[in-house]
């Protein structure tokens, strides 16, 4: 029987727990004269959000049979990585934002400069994590995971993207190139965290290829849902400002395709995605339930 929103809920609930005590575990504690710098990175990571890209890590890693402990510690890497994409995307000099997930940003609440290192350390925190002896007993696949993050989040990866993204203010933009820097800024850390499983559990080549597909057509399908909250969500339910976008002059799913073309759009790379879960069984009835869930969600 598949899983049923309900059932949804209540997994990326329990996964969404597990992560925040892996990370209230692992993170510094505020202590010494860098205690600001670790009181910021606390504030930033334990705000809240859906944990999301960590759920992704634990569901693949779940097919392969991986041990739940080495699941979490690459799951609270990946959140490392996307908390300090959001901590310097609030910045002045990017987004200018005040509010995220409800809360000041981290330069509203200590100031510009401890910001920017708590973004930092978030992001080097994150391979220190999948270094360590803890996440794999085998070298060779602490490595994978680390060279694989460090793509997905770097110049070729969420960071090309939000250049890209920054570039192409109040310029024309094709959907070709409005789906290419998603695929970076967006696409690429789901990407990993679908296949950071199926690293750990050491999968075969097919299955990895199978959950990538599955990630590239989701992540397209989660950035155009974001994009349609952008213009119909509702602030305080986002616990972010909207309509940032168009009055950036900002370039997307919706500017291009319009609100109803886009939300097709969505439904079908949804079902795309659900697709090429089919060589797996009813272990991953979570996968397709998130497929759905993306398109679907209100924040």
């Amino acid at each position: 029987m598949p899983v049923s929103p309900q059932q949804f809920d209540i997994a990326i609930d329990e996964a969404r727990a597990a992560v925040e005590a892996t990370l209230d575990a692992l993170l510094p504690r505020p202590d010494g004269p860098e205690a600001r710098v670790a009181e910021a990175m606390r504030y930033a990571i334990m705000a809240g959000g859906k944990r999301f890209r960590p759920f992704l890590v634990c569901e693949s890693a779940g097919l392969f049979g991986v041990h739940k402990g080495a699941a979490l510690r690459a799951a609270a890497a990946i959140e490392c990585v996307h908390t300090y994409s959001l901590v310097h995307d609030d910045l002045p000099c990017m987004d200018d934002d005040d509010l995220r997930r409800g809360l000041p940003t981290v330069h509203r609440k200590f100031d510009e400069a401890t910001a920017v290192l708590a973004g930092d350390a978030l992001l080097t925190f994150a391979f220190e994590i999948l270094a360590d002896r803890d996440t794999h007993e085998l070298a060779e696949v602490r490595v994978d995971l680390v060279r694989r993050l460090a793509l997905a989040s770097g110049a070729h990866g969420m960071v090309g993207g939000q250049m890209i993204d920054l570039a192409s203010e109040g310029k024309a933009v094709d959907i070709g190139a409005i789906t290419r820097l998603q695929q970076l800024k967006t696409g690429a850390l789901i990407a990993f965290s679908c296949e950071a499983g199926a690293v750990l559990g050491r999968a075969p080549r097919e299955r990895r290829h199978a959950l990538r597909a599955y990630a590239h057509d989701m992540g397209l399908a989660f950035q155009i849902a974001d994009d349609l909250l952008d213009v119909e969500g509702e602030a305080a339910a986002l616990g972010k400002a909207t309509g940032k976008d168009a009055e950036a002059g900002k370039a997307t799913f919706v500017s291009i395709l319009g609100v109803e073309r886009a939300r097709d759009q969505a439904r079908m790379l949804s079902e795309q995605a659900i697709q090429h879960l089919d060589l797996f069984d009813e272990k991953a009835d979570l996968l397709r339930q998130a497929a759905r869930f993306v398109i679907n969600r209100r924040v």
